[in-house]
């Protein structure tokens, strides 16, 4: 096993775009922490699987990222199993579908919990850490196409889209000076297993 580039938690990575971002990232020299929800645990042993067979070390840690404790813990996890954080992909996100009109407070809450406070608290972990170790890190969010214009029947997922542009931006002037970068990706339609759903 060759010595590696750093490493990296994806979170959301049980599927999707987040199963292919570890992917990538394992075969680009990372060692990789798995991250989804509990009831996603088969899947990202799956994932783990494939990127062990790549020569690649990586765990497992199954965590709500709405969750603050969940959040610190996945971070202290992958520290003392894997030596340290260099890349933060916040990748965990829920899509909804419906208007002003029909979006009730439940589901308003449910993806602001997943989609915003999640990203903040998977930037603030993975910060911390990275400014403790002294080298810099990137941190990387996942914003949409409906986060730099929204659409029709997305109101609630769109404008989740566009408060983790906003978190991104300022987050990236706050942590600039520790050698941290941050930045969002911002896909159009992907015909993934969360869309399917």
């Amino acid at each position: 096993m060759s010595q590696p580039k750093g490493t990296a938690i994806v979170t959301g990575a049980s599927q999707g775009i987040g199963r292919a971002i570890a992917l990538r990232l394992a075969d680009d020299g990372f060692d990789i922490a798995l991250n989804d929800i509990a009831t996603k645990s088969m899947e990202l042993e799956a994932v783990a699987s494939v990127i062990n067979s790549k020569g690649r070390r990586t765990i497992v840690v199954p965590a709500d990222v709405s969750m603050e404790d969940e959040v610190r813990g996945m971070t202290a996890t992958t520290v003392r199993a894997l030596g340290g954080i260099d890349v933060m992909i916040a990748n965990a996100g829920i899509i909804t579908f419906g208007n002003v009109l029909d979006a009730d407070v439940e589901s308003f809450d449910a993806t602001f919990s997943v989609n915003v406070r999640g990203t903040f608290l998977c930037y603030k972990y993975a910060a911390r850490q990275m400014i403790e170790q002294g080298r810099g890190g990137r941190i990387i969010g996942a914003s949409s196409v409906v986060g730099k214009k929204a659409t029709k029947d997305f109101a609630v997922y769109s404008s989740s889209k566009f408060a983790v542009r906003g978190l991104t931006q300022a987050a990236a002037m706050e942590l600039g000076h520790h050698g941290i970068t941050v930045n969002c990706y911002a896909p159009g339609p992907i015909q993934t297993e969360m869309r399917a759903h």
